[in-house]
């Protein structure tokens, strides 16, 4: 018979304002960067094409998502999101705010390229980096 030990752990969510503060951050790197650099005019086209670069908090995570509007003639106007970067809070570093840089790939999934980096320097891979950067 196995016995399973239990072990606490402390965590350190982010508040409201540490969220709005990163938000904050994220968005200057998309109004400053990404969008000048990636979408600096809509170009409508007769396939799906890019509208508009934002990001979103969902729960621990903060999303870099690209919004798509369909010129297909069955559903033209139609859009929808895809995602192409995550910042993951790990919740574990309580004495930094630190995140886990992730990618994601064509099958879906997501994929860590970076672990346990500050804001600044996610934000700096984001800007820098091919994968992390929206595919237009």
């Amino acid at each position: 018979m196995v016995q399973r030990v239990r072990r606490w752990t402390r965590v350190k969510a982010l508040t409201a304002e540490e969220k709005a503060g990163i938000a904050a951050a994220c968005q200057r790197l998309i109004d400053e960067t990404l969008k000048p650099r990636f979408l600096p005019q809509v170009q409508p086209i007769e396939f799906n094409y890019p509208v508009d670069i934002f990001g979103r908090w969902r729960g621990r995570r903060c999303s870099f998502i690209t919004r798509y509007r369909s010129g297909f003639a069955d559903n033209a106007g139609v859009e929808f999101d895809a995602a192409f970067t995550r910042l993951d809070h790990i919740e574990e570093c309580i004495t930094q705010t630190r995140f886990d840089v992730m990618w994601h790939r064509h099958t879906g999934q997501w994929y860590c390229l970076h672990s346990s980096v500050t804001l600044d320097e996610a934000l700096r891979l984001v800007a820098s980096e091919q994968l992390l950067q929206p595919s237009l």
